[in-house]
């Protein structure tokens, strides 16, 4: 049985100790491209074009799919950039021009180009669905695309577009067939569904001329009972309200507890085994350790992996001190 551990490597080099077909699931954020520069060489976020970023990812989850089991899945939080962005990445004073900025990818004085063929100044680069067509194209299942739908997003600046309170979590799998706990995530039926469950289950549907609907379409007059559960809580949706959440532990964007969980307790039994080869702070482990399953994470940055190792303590002890976790 594989018990929780951190390894500390970049991602792919981390992968190659971990055994053929031996993990549940993963799930990650991959840094977003051309957003931070994490001071340590040769991270993924910072390549000289989205292609080639794209195609560091691509090459990661390719290694995932070898440690993962026939029947696993893969969820992918992933935002998107602009054409021309990379503020708060350039740390190079002396750089004038706008044209490019500075980028830690073992060599200090690489830059990287803010314009592409083919990229218009201010276009967003669609990197999301980039990435998961090219997972797709290089084997994966493309099952999702599920809308993280932020209600305290930041607020931004523009005048030329609407703000941006979403992000993608993509849901692939390595076989067409694989492990999903639907029940596991079930979610309360709104009032408008339990209104209009209430309202069909009562209606005599009757048609207008051409006899009753049992009689016409019988197909679409199947009791309510059959696929509205007694206790009114449905199948979950794809687009998923929460909340970002701050971590006084680290400087750096993590995704909250409550966005991960659905995916971790549909996507592994308990005491099964969840892969993040981008570990960062630890979130992961920490809906881990509170929903009973094991993690493996993979971190390139020793200091983050300091604050995840404290933040999983943490949660350990409160729930030996509560018996359940905050």
């Amino acid at each position: 049985m594989i018990i929780p551990q951190i390894i500390i490597a970049d991602a792919i080099q981390g992968l190659k100790t971990i055994p053929d077909k031996s993990v549940n699931m993963c799930v990650s954020s991959p840094p977003y491209y051309g957003l931070r520069d994490y001071g340590i060489d040769g991270q993924i976020g910072c390549e000289p074009s989205p292609d080639e970023y794209i195609q560091r990812l691509v090459d990661v989850f390719r290694e995932v799919r070898r440690v993962l089991r026939d029947d696993a899945t893969v969820w992918i939080v992933i935002g998107d950039s602009y054409a021309g962005s990379g503020k708060g990445v350039c740390k190079n004073k002396e750089i004038k021009s706008k044209a490019v900025y500075r980028a830690n990818v073992g060599d200090s004085n690489i830059m990287i180009p803010k314009k592409w063929d083919g990229i218009k100044p201010k276009d967003a680069l669609g990197i999301p669905w980039a990435l998961a067509f090219a997972l797709r194209a290089d084997g994966w299942f493309l099952r999702q695309d599920i809308i993280w739908e932020k209600k305290n997003a930041m607020p931004e600046s523009v005048k030329d577009r609407c703000t941006k309170s979403h992000e993608y979590i993509f849901l692939l799998s390595k076989s067409a067939r694989y492990y999903f706990n639907s029940e596991a995530i079930r979610e309360p039926c709104n009032s408008t569904n339990i209104d209009d469950f209430i309202r069909r289950k009562t209606l005599k549907n009757k048609g207008h001329g051409f006899g009753s609907y049992e009689e016409v379409r019988p197909d679409l007059c199947r009791g309510r009972d059959a696929y509205m559960p007694a206790d009114f809580r449905r199948n979950k949706r794809s687009v998923w309200t929460v909340n970002t959440k701050p971590f006084s532990g680290a400087h750096f964007a993590t995704y909250p507890p409550d966005l991960i969980r659905p995916c971790i307790l549909a996507g592994c039994p308990q005491h099964g085994t969840v892969l993040d080869p981008f570990f960062g702070s630890g979130t992961t482990a920490e809906v881990c350790t509170e929903e009973n399953r094991n993690y493996i994470g993979i971190e390139i940055n020793p200091e983050y992996v300091k604050i995840a190792k404290k933040r999983i303590e943490k949660t350990q002890n409160n729930i030996l001190i509560n018996g359940t976790a905050p």
